[in-house]
């Protein structure tokens, strides 16, 4: 067979010699060591939690060598492309602090640009050209429907699926054959010529899940569809060439198609770059696990992140505990070092799959939230109200110095132990929202209605707003007292049956009347705040 022609009529003109492309994009001037790293979604408008989890990976890896991480958008694929998605990628990147070097919109080197698959066509097609000529791809015709019956077969004989061995029935074609089909206007893909042996294993190294047996791959997939454009197999193999990623971080979903992977780079002359796959996310469901599902798990999606208001921070301190084995240990110990002094290490990435659990996460926010100042969290309250707050939550802004009162109190700020109310934004802006608002009674009165209404007008009777803390809890307790409760805890405990209850029960009927919940903090604090006058009128409008 004559391959040079077979290449000139498959894809006919000049191309660049490939030699030129190794100096159009050379090695990077980088120190010993270092690694390249790259993140390469496809626009689809769905970035996951996936994603963030290799992206840290990546970029600590990247930047802790003294290398580079950048950002490549794999749009081989139009039916799937969305409009905008490669823009909610990079500000769901950018706001967990994901910092690419260079890359799509991301500016930076452009040496090795561009960063869309779609523009770098012809650099495909070059190689592609070359691999007909050395008689190692060739065109196939078959159709859609003639590959699904093949599919039906191999699934029906309980064999392996794909285009093989006596299944690539293009595979052989004559010359005159091709020809023929080329001449009938038949329209064709490119495919792999694979070398391998499917009966032939072999051990490859993984840099997270260390020894791997893989199997050869004998598959003769697709590497130039019938539009042109490449398929991610081959695409992925010559960007990462020519775009010098020495070190791939992928999901385990991508174990599968690491023998296509090596044999391409193989085919192309290529070094191979090192690959780690990542353990994925697991959750428990009963007394099982499975992997985090885009349809039954909103929590997998970033958009729930940032909707939800949770601290981009805190859910990077989360990703790290499950990336890094001893992060958390490191970051207990020094709560206050920036998380770019922790030494990531891929021997520390778990090897099977790691365990989320939303209510860890939410032990960690409340604690990272916890460590804001009021003026740090007035701003982070702000700008998630600004794209997801009501209009009401958006006025609890109108007077800052009022709203920094209430943080203050909230958070506790003047003590040495921090509150730890808050969770997520969303959540901080409902807990709030009874120093804004008429409060929504979140809990039960504990009390009887007779009760509670003689405690609310008892206490309203010498409520004095100019009261300093001690004389509002001695009033507390005189109320308590007339009531039959006991003023003192002490007394209480001594002899509970003597009593209705301790003044602690008075101060709740007291809280929820004024906050709408039996827990808060400082109530005399929330009525100071509140003002005489609102905190009189929700006493008496809780008298039923």
């Amino acid at each position: 067979m004559d391959y040079e022609a077979l290449a000139e009529r498959l894809l006919p003109g000049d191309y660049p010699d490939l030699a030129s492309y190794e100096e159009l994009y050379p090695p990077r001037a980088l120190p010993k060591g270092a690694q390249v790293t790259r993140l390469a979604p496809s626009p689809t408008g769905f970035i996951h939690l996936g994603n963030l989890f290799v992206a840290i990976a990546n970029e600590r890896i990247a930047h802790q060598s003294g290398g580079k991480l950048y950002l490549r958008i794999e749009d081989t694929d139009l039916k799937r492309k969305v409009d905008g998605a490669v823009e909610a990628v990079i500000a769901a990147l950018d706001y967990f602090d994901i910092r690419f070097d260079e890359g799509a919109q991301i500016g930076g080197d452009d040496t090795y640009a561009p960063w869309y698959q779609r523009q770098r066509a012809e650099i495909y097609r070059a190689y592609a050209k070359d691999l007909i000529r050395r008689g190692r791809a060739y065109p196939c015709f078959c159709t859609e429907e003639e590959l699904s019956a093949l599919r039906e077969v191999q699934t029906a004989n309980k064999e392996i699926t794909g285009y093989y061995g006596k299944y690539a029935r293009c595979r052989n074609l004559t010359e005159a054959e091709i020809l023929q089909n080329l001449d009938a206007g038949k329209p064709f893909v490119i495919r792999l010529r694979s070398m391998g042996d499917p009966s032939h294993k072999f051990i490859f190294r993984d840099e997270i899940k260390g020894e791997v047996t893989v199997t050869e791959n004998d598959q003769d997939v697709v590497i130039l569809k019938s539009d042109g454009i490449p398929t991610y197999h081959f695409a992925h193999a010559v960007d990462d060439h020519l775009m010098r990623t020495t070190l791939v971080i992928r999901g385990e979903e991508w174990l599968a198609s690491l023998p296509i992977h090596l044999e391409l780079f193989d085919v192309l002359g290529f070094p191979r770059p090192k690959y780690g796959h990542n353990c994925s996310l697991m959750k428990m469901e009963g007394g099982s696990k499975r992997k985090l599902s885009k349809r039954k798990d909103p929590e997998l999606s970033l958009s729930f992140y940032r909707q939800e208001g949770y601290h981009p921070f805190a859910v990077k301190v989360y990703m790290l505990t499950l990336l890094n084995s001893d992060f958390e240990e490191w970051h207990m110990k020094f709560p206050d070092k920036p998380l770019e002094e922790f030494k990531f290490r891929i021997e520390k990435m778990s090897r099977s799959g790691a365990l989320f659990d939303l209510d860890k996460l939410n032990d960690i926010s409340r604690t990272e939230l916890s460590r804001l100042s009021a003026e740090e969290m007035l701003a982070f309250l702000k700008e998630w109200a600004e794209t997801f707050g009501s209009d009401k939550e958006k006025a609890y802004f109108s007077d800052e110095a009022y709203l920094l009162k209430v943080l203050n109190l909230c958070m506790g700020t003047a003590g040495k132990k921090r509150r730890k109310d808050f969770v997520t934004a969303g959540q901080a802006m409902g807990e709030i929202g009874y120093f804004f608002g008429e409060p929504q009674q979140k809990d039960e009165y504990r009390v009887d209605n007779e009760t509670k209404n003689a405690v609310l007008a008892g206490f309203l009777d010498v409520y004095d707003e100019a009261d300093d803390a001690q004389a509002w809890f001695a009033k507390v307790k005189s109320v308590a007292a007339s009531l039959g409760f006991a003023a003192e805890m002490r007394d209480y405990k001594a002899d509970p049956s003597a009593y209705k209850g301790s003044v602690s029960d008075v101060a709740e009927v007291l809280r929820i009347a004024v906050t709408g919940r039996a827990n808060s903090p400082d109530l005399w604090t929330i009525m100071r705040i509140l003002g005489g006058e609102r905190s009189r009128a929700r006493l008496a409008a809780a008298k039923a």
